[in-house]
C-alpha cells in the first residue's frame, strides 16, 4: 500500500513493476454475498475491524475467497463488475492476511514484513498468498498491477484498505456493480471528513498522505483541492495550503 519517493515518477515505475497481466475466466459474475454478511457483522460504521469474529468464522471467509480464487473476472463482465470484484478481493485477502499472523501478536500489518521473518519478503504487500485463475499474485500485484493499471479510477484510495487505522474505513457491505459508483462516493465523503485522517479548513487543507502517494492518480483527473471540496463538508480556497499528516500504520481492528 505505502509507496514512497518520486511520487509521479515513482509511482508509475512501481505500477509497472506489479503489471500483471489480469486473470480471466468464461465465469459468471460472482456474487459478494458472503463477504457482504461478513463486513456487517464484524466491521463496524467507522470501519474498525473485529478480526477475532473473522477468525471465528475462517470457514465463511475461506468459502469467499475459494470463490474469488476460482472465479477470475470474464470477458463478458462490466467494468464495474471487474472492478468489484478486484476491490472486495483485495481487501477480503487482507483481512486473510492479518488473520494467518495474528499469531505473532503484530500490532500492525507492516509487522508482517519486519517482526514476522518470511524468506524473500520484503513488505506485507510482497506475500504471493492469493491464487486467481492459476496465477500466484500478492496485494501489491492487485492494487498497483491490475486495478491502478487497468481502471484509471482515483477514488478506489477511498475504497482499497490496508488494514492501518490512518486507512480509509472498511465498508461494511461488499462493493457491487449496480452501486459501485455511490458507494466509492460515500467513501470519499467518510474518508475526507474523519479528522483523523484529513483536517479540512478554508485557508488550509492537512491531507492523508494518500494523496501524497498516489497524487498523479487524481490530479489526472482534476487538482487535489477540487477533490477535497468534492466530498469534504468544510470547502478549501482556492489558494489554500496543502500539508500531509503523519500515517498511524496501527492495526485497525482487534483480534
Amino acid at each position: 500500500m505505502k509507496i514512497t519517493g518520486l511520487l509521479s515518477i515513482i509511482l508509475f515505475t512501481v505500477s509497472s513493476y506489479f503489471a500483471v497481466n489480469a486473470p480471466t475466466s468464461n465465469a459468471e459474475p460472482i456474487s459478494h454475498e458472503i463477504w457482504n454478511g461478513l463486513l456487517k457483522k464484524y466491521v463496524d460504521a467507522k470501519g474498525f475491524v473485529d478480526y477475532a469474529g473473522f477468525k471465528k468464522e475462517q470457514k465463511e471467509l475461506k468459502k469467499y475467497l475459494t470463490l474469488v480464487e476460482n472465479n477470475a473476472p470474464g470477458d463478458k463482465w462490466s467494468k464495474d463488475e471487474k472492478l468489484a470484484y478486484w476491490i472486495n478481493a483485495y481487501n477480503a485477502f487482507t483481512v486473510q492476511l492479518i488473520l494467518d499472523n495474528t499469531q505473532h501478536k503484530i500490532k500492525s500489518i507492516k509487522d508482517i514484513g519486519d517482526k514476522v521473518k518470511i524468506p524473500f519478503v520484503n513488505t506485507p504487500w510482497d506475500v504471493k498468498f492469493i491464487n486467481i485463475g492459476g496465477k500466484k499474485m500478492d496485494l501489491n500485484n492487485i492494487e498497483h498491477g491490475i486495478i491502478r493499471k487497468d481502471f484509471n479510477e482515483p477514488r478506489i484510495h477511498f475504497a482499497l484498505v490496508c488494514a492501518a487505522k490512518s486507512c480509509p474505513p472498511l465498508r461494511n457491505e461488499a462493493y457491487i456493480a449496480a452501486k459501485l459508483n455511490q458507494q466509492l462516493d460515500a467513501q470519499g465523503v467518510d474518508f475526507l471528513n474523519d479528522s483523523y485522517k484529513n483536517q479540512v479548513s478554508a485557508k488550509e487543507a492537512k491531507l492523508s498522505n494518500i494523496f501524497k502517494w498516489y497524487g498523479g492518480d487524481f490530479k489526472d483527473k482534476a487538482p487535489i483541492l477540487d477533490w477535497v471540496n468534492k466530498y469534504a463538508k468544510v470547502k478549501t480556497n482556492k489558494d489554500a495550503s496543502i500539508s500531509y499528516l503523519d500515517y498511524n500504520w496501527e492495526l485497525n481492528g482487534k483480534y
